[in-house]
């Protein structure tokens, strides 16, 4: 493994428990010990926090793919960092984009940006892992 391996990784698993504390926040909410919000809010607050796990995850797994990557240092860690950046927006745009009532609010663009960044990170270690099978 990796020095970037284990650098980014830690910084993931310092992010995870921040994941726990959205988790509680959504059990208090169903408990009714939170204002209660409309189902829109609490669609949006329930799928950024699920995908904030799901992207964590995947962000350690492809560490460890990126390690047998064949790409350029930078592209690797543009792909790194890409990983770790888009759990932040794709989870950042949910919840910005709860702030509207009905609809989402401006913040949901952070949403978008996010996918953009994870497809081009996905991508790059895709093509850096078929580049290495020889």
């Amino acid at each position: 493994m990796s020095n970037a391996t284990k650098l980014v990784s830690g910084i993931l698993l310092i992010i995870v428990p921040t994941i726990e504390f959205g988790g509680t926040f959504l059990l208090r909410l169903l408990a009714g010990k939170e204002p209660q919000f409309t189902e829109f809010k609490h669609s949006m607050f329930r799928a950024g926090h699920a995908h904030a796990g799901v992207l964590v995850i995947l962000a350690l797994v492809a560490q460890i793919f990126l390690d047998h990557a064949r790409l350029p240092k930078a592209l690797g860690w543009a792909a790194r960092i890409g990983f770790v950046l888009a759990p932040l927006l794709v989870s950042g745009g949910f919840f910005g984009g709860a702030s509207g009532e009905t609809q989402p609010g401006g913040l949901i663009a952070l949403l978008w940006i996010g996918v953009v960044v994870l497809a081009c990170s996905v991508i790059t270690l895709g093509i850096g892992l078929i580049r290495a099978r020889t």
